[in-house]
């Protein structure tokens, strides 16, 4: 629904915000108590009625209406003061007056950016601060929101965050010395930054029972409890009270110590080195402000006296803050922050010569920096020979960047604490559906009234009580449970997987999928690559081995690579790992490459090993999609190191770069990547003899220009051994595939191919004519004369059908378009209309830019369409972050041992079983006091065991290194075989969640009318009858929401949302019917009972067992059966009701509690349920009736459901 809006509102741009986590801010000034909106005119209405009341009325004459108004006007107030407690935008309404200026506000309204949490009225701060001795004090304003700190900027008249060091050039944090002035600098710097602390404040119990006991469901079922106590309910309303409050001391409990795990994630304080004030000084870690220069080094931390033992030499701390390495080089564990089991090489930034660079730490200044949280495996110190700083504990030298909540670790701590939990559908339409409700709550309520007031004598303060409880009895009290339990239970199935989730509220979205869309490399194909060899020696087509290649190519393949050597282990990319091992040389510590075995020179002697030592490296970036080194050796007998520049990357880009470029430089690479390869085209040049000077001076243009052609290494990267299955089964199960990759279109399209997610024969890509006009056109990836005209995107005869259907269509004319970077920029600047109308057709996105990726899943959600990303988390995390549901994976070395776990569960299964038994075995002996305390205790020890075995099951708070900040979702393996179970589970929560709506929904209706045309007749329930039946009712609901998905993704999609042809048609058919049958039941039950002495029923007697009593719950009873019988769906989203054998043996029960009652199988029970006995001609009109009701409803809801119960797939 909202999305369609999003829709139509585009081209346009978003509202500006102050940043990611802030949508606006408002300063405010609290008004005096005593005129706060909440507090003056409620004692104005209290001082006026006493007066009408007492001089009007008069107060003796008319006790009963003074003490209903007074009662009103105070439950008005306490709503009105409830209200300022639960919405923030009220609570600035009724108490604070607005303030421009927010340096003389009290607090600020910060209304945070959709799903990172809630408004709040925090308080803000003034502060003058004295920066130079001779300067007039300045006033600092600032408040905290969700534990970052904002500062108020009188210039720009708005507040700021906090501005850390991280966007000045490089030379910056080379020439800087720390704090080295004086202490006031020191102190000065905590006052603005605060200390380096990731600490959670922890609230006690009776503080979060509070909490949770103001929340709004909570305090309108103690208002209905309350109303049931009025009404004479007083056992049942006890029980109720006495559940709800065990719940929620439950949920606090957990609460608590979920809040306990979180803080146990932050980093606990060591000591440090610290170079201030001229001289390296250690103190703790958490009083580090950004602006300190640092050591640090592999065993920092364990320099403490009370941890030099031998367990602690075998910790590594981790980082406690984000850090700038400047001298020294580190190789670091980033797996608790990005869940990426391969260590990362760091390099310090006085190796770079471009130091007049601004740091860019969202992209190649990653490369540079330590992040708070990660773990360093291994350090190298600086030369001992340089005359840069160094310090004492001969560790690596560091800048402080970002302390505390502001650091990547506290960043990924604030999205588990404050992103949204609220997991309801679409909170609109819940409110619909509950404004559809009480249009019959309404009417119900006003029939009571209108027919209630004809009998003179009747207790008006009792009709009005009857009339309020039909309009609470409309909104259902267990649906916030019913809602999170359905949405946990997928929680506990998904982390059983091993898929960990920060975000619980996107696993609906899961079920309403439009577009999956995948990275390639990593993702769909293996990360084991094969080097097939080098082609284009001597300008040929074939491929050379790695073994017979000229030494040029040799040393390039050697030289020109990131790798570290870590304890004998070769550290980095994948791809140069496999590089270095198939031409068979090996890397030592000193960064030198030497070859395993020497070759043999023709007169037979060995030849001397070359070594070459790696001088200088230019990273490779997904920008410049190139990489380049400066190697040198240093020839036997000579003391002079002879250089070489060695490069290699996209050949695009390299084709530039190359001065004497082979003829069939083109047709050589696009043959292979054709045929699927990935392709890089390798460079070098001779630099000659030259100083150390000269080669820092080299910078990268000079080094990547003039290069001589060294061939193209080609990769094959075949794919993972289920991509093909589960491509095919998330297609079959109606979903668009899309692949978004950084790879070559033809390498893409090719592994596009053999997924069958395109036919190779009619797949386009979009292109410019040539190099130097502007003028592009889409052509055939097979046959580069076949172009076509931008426009024929836009103009295909079919929308989109998988290969499979195409080729049993021969005479469908479709084509399968692929978009490149370069493309989609084009598109997006030049012809925006006609990408919006092709880009959920386009099946492949080649050699796009992380910020690219974003974009594309950014678009196709502003168009409507609900977007899966499945990446490996690195270069995809702005996309996986902006997807509706974004997939990392990240294949860890985690092993998730359950055996233990399953033992316990299995025990406390047992005990539920047992427990359960004694329920309902202290429910059937009767309706006194004793069994019914006895049945309530048995309950709740049965609550207690069903909720450890939920903690058992559960990771309701997800770790460090379970989540990363990659990704919503994260799964700890690198199949996508996940994004088949995320789909599957959020299908089953959407229906499930759309399943209790339709039950809630008819069981609020049939109540409506039991409330009020029945009540009017002096029909009622016992207490030990309602208790009965709202057991049933509770057990029924917790069985739906713990249902399983099917193994298999079905083609059917589940309907999206509640308010739909076909729920509301069922829901008031099924209503009808079930009405219907109500009505002649009671009319016939009437028509064998003794006439009425009374024209009225007195509805304040006590409940008597009568014919008409008995069979309205025994029909009420069936009803409930019935509603639930009929709604759960089961197939082909999960399980079906058979195979959900707790709800399949609670309806039985019901059904056999239905049949058994009726049929007076059991005089004693029915006794004890106060059922009179039946004559045999009632009794089979009685179950007739019962089993057309079910046979009717059923038919009525399947044939509806075959008509109207299809969701189509969306298409552009």
């Amino acid at each position: 629904m909202s999305r369609e809006n999003e829709k139509s509102s585009p081209e346009n741009r978003p509202r500006p915000r102050l940043n990611d986590e802030i949508e606006s801010i408002a300063a405010y000034k609290f008004r005096p108590f005593l005129i706060h909106l909440n507090i003056a005119p409620f004692f104005a209405s209290y001082l006026i009625w006493f007066l009408v009341w007492s001089q009007k009325f008069g107060i003796e004459e008319y006790p009963e209406l003074g003490m209903i108004i007074t009662v009103l006007i105070g439950l008005l107030q306490i709503v009105t003061c409830l209200f300022c407690y639960w919405f923030v935008e009220f609570r600035v309404l009724m108490q604070c007056s607005r303030v421009r200026d927010p340096e003389k506000a009290e607090v600020v309204k910060v209304t945070p950016t959709a799903n990172n949490g809630f408004s709040e009225l925090v308080y803000i701060y003034h502060k003058f601060v004295i920066k130079g001795s001779n300067q007039a004090p300045e006033k600092i304003t600032w408040f905290k929101f969700q534990k970052t700190k904002y500062i108020y900027d009188a210039d720009k008249k708005q507040f700021k965050a906090l501005e850390f060091p991280i966007n000045n050039p490089l030379s910056y944090y080379l020439e800087s010395k720390g704090f080295s002035l004086s202490d006031k600098q020191i102190q000065d710097a905590v006052s603005y930054f605060d200390l380096n602390k990731m600490v959670m404040d922890i609230p006690k119990f009776i503080e979060l029972f509070i909490e949770r006991a103001t929340a709004p469901f909570f305090v309108f079922q103690v208002f209905c409890v309350l109303l049931w106590c009025l009404d004479e309910y007083w056992y049942y309303s006890v029980f109720t009270l006495f559940m709800l409050v065990s719940f929620e001391c439950t949920l606090v409990q957990q609460q608590l110590k979920n809040m306990q795990m979180i803080r146990q994630m932050g980093n606990k304080p060591f000591k440090i080195l610290v170079y201030r004030l001229r001289k390296w000084v250690r103190i703790n870690s958490d009083e580090l402000v950004p602006g300190d220069i640092v050591s640090v080094s592999r065993n920092f931390g364990l320099q403490n006296a009370n941890v030099a033992n031998s367990t602690a030499n075998n910790q590594n701390f981790s980082l406690p803050c984000d850090i700038l390495l400047m001298r020294g080089q580190c190789i670091v564990n980033e797996s608790m922050l990005t869940g990426e089991s391969v260590p990362v090489i760091k390099e310090p930034i006085e190796s770079r010569n471009d130091l007049k660079t601004e740091l860019d730490i969202d992209n190649d200044g990653k490369l540079h920096v330590l992040f708070g949280g990660t773990v360093i495996v291994q350090h190298t110190p600086p030369p001992k020979n340089d005359s840069g700083m160094r310090a004492q504990d001969n560790g690596c030298i560091g800048y402080v960047l970002r302390t505390g909540f502001n650091t990547s670790q506290g960043k990924l701590l604030r999205t588990i604490m404050y992103s949204v939990k609220r997991v309801t559908a679409n909170n609109l339409e819940t409110f619909m559906f509950i404004l559809f409700l009480l249009i019959f709550a309404i009417a119900a309520s006003s029939y009571v009234w209108i027919e209630g007031s004809k009998d003179p004598s009747r207790n008006r303060y009792k009709l009005l009580l009857e009339c309020t409880l039909i309009l609470t009895s409309v909104i259902p009290p267990e649906l916030p449970i019913e809602l999170a339990l359905a949405v946990n239970t997928s929680l506990i199935s998904l982390v059983k997987l091993g898929i960990f989730c920060t975000e619980p509220f996107r696993i609906p979205f899961a079920g309403k999928l439009d577009i999956c869309c995948f990275d390639k490399t990593g993702t769909l194909t293996s990360d084991d690559l094969i080097v097939e060899g080098v082609a284009g020696i001597d300008d040929k087509m074939e491929i050379v081995s790695v073994k017979e290649i000229p030494q040029e190519t040799l040393y390039t393949l050697a030289t020109c690579h990131t790798l570290m050597n870590l304890d004998e282990e070769l550290i980095g990319d994948p791809l140069e790992k496999v590089t270095l091992q198939a031409i068979e040389w090996s890397l030592t510590k000193g960064d030198v490459v030497i070859a395993k075995k020497p070759k043999l020179l023709a007169e037979g002697a060995l030849s001397k090993t070359v070594g070459w030592k790696i001088y200088q490296k230019f990273y490779f970036s997904s920008a410049l999609k190139r990489m380049s080194v400066i190697a040198g050796h240093t020839k036997p007998g000579s003391s002079d190191t002879n250089y070489i520049a060695t490069c290699k990357g996209a050949p695009e880009v390299l084709k530039s770069m190359i001065k004497d470029l082979p003829s069939n430089f083109d047709s050589i690479y696009l043959h292979y990547a054709r045929e699927g390869a990935r392709v890089l085209c390798l460079g070098y040049k001779d630099l000659g003899v030259l100083s150390h000077q000269e080669i820092r001076d080299l910078n990268r243009e000079k080094v990547e220009s003039g290069l001589n052609f060294a061939g193209f290494v080609v990769f094959s990267s075949p794919l993972k051994p289920d991509s093909k299955s589960v491509i095919k089964e998330i297609m079959n199960a109606s979903h668009h595939i899309t692949m978004i990759t950084g790879d070559n279109p033809l390498t893409a399209c090719h592994v596009a191919a053999k997924l069958r997610l395109i036919d190779k024969k009619k797949c386009f890509v979009l292109e410019k004519e040539n190099n130097s006009s502007n003028i592009w056109s889409w052509r055939s990836i097979l046959d580069e004369n076949d172009t076509k005209n931008l426009e024929f995107a836009a103009n295909q005869t079919h929308r989109y059908l998988s290969p499979s259907k195409l080729r049993e269509l021969p005479n469908v004319s479709y084509n399968y378009l692929c978009l490149t970077g370069e493309g989609f920029d084009y598109m997006y600047k030049n012809e925006y209309n006609l990408l919006k109308k092709i880009i959920a057709e386009v099946k492949v996105f080649a050699r796009v830019s992380p910020k690219q990726k974003e974009q594309v899943v950014t678009m196709l959600k502003k168009l409507g369409f609900y977007t899966l990303m499945c990446g490996d988390g690195t270069n995809d995390v702005g996309a996986l972050k902006h997807a509706d549901v974004g997939v990392a994976l990240l294949s860890s070395n985690t092993n998730i041992d359950n055996a233990e776990l399953e033992q316990k569960k299995k025990a406390k299964l047992t005990e539920a079983k047992q427990l359960s038994m004694e329920v309902n075995t202290s429910r059937l002996r009767g309706n006194n006091l004793s069994a019914q305390s006895s049945m309530i205790n048995a309950q709740k020890k049965l609550a207690d065991v069903l909720k450890e075995i939920e903690d058992a099951e559960q990771a309701q708070i997800v770790k460090l290194g379970d989540a990363s900040i990659a990704s919503p979702f994260t799964y700890k393996q690198s199949s996508i075989q996940c994004v088949c179970d995320i789909i599957k589970q959020g299908r089953c929560t959407l229906v499930t969640t759309l399943q209790m709506f339709k039950i809630l929904a008819l069981n609020a209706l049939i109540l409506a009318y039991s409330q009020s045309v029945l009540y009017l007749d002096g029909i009622k329930l016992s207490d030990g009858q309602a208790t009965m039946q709202g057991l049933l009712l509770a057990g029924c609901f917790l069985f739906i929401s713990r249902s399983k998905p099917l193994k298999n993704l079905s083609s059917t999609r589940p309907l999206p949302n509640i308010f739909n042809l076909y729920t509301i048609l069922t829901v008031l058919g099924q209503f009808s019917v079930h009405l219907s049958c109500l009505i002649y039941l009671v009319n016939e039950a009437y028509a064998r009972s003794p006439p009425k002495e009374e024209k009225f029923a007195n509805l304040e007697a006590e409940f008597k067992p009568s014919l008409v009593n008995s069979t309205v719950y025994i029909i009420s009873l069936s009803l409930q059966v019935a509603t639930f019988a009929i709604n759960y769906k089961g197939h082909p989203f999960m399980e079906s009701l058979r195979e959900n054998k707790p709800l399949l043996y609670s309806i039985m029960f019901s059904a056999g509690a239905v049949f058994v009652l009726a049929g007076r199988l059991m005089p004693e029970l029915s006794d004890q349920f106060q059922i009179v006995d039946f004559t045999d001609e009632f009794r089979k009109i009685l179950l007739t009736v019962i089993l057309i009701d079910f046979f009717v409803s059923f038919i009525l809801d399947r044939i509806l459901e075959f008509m109207f119960g299809k969701a189509n797939l969306k298409s552009s």
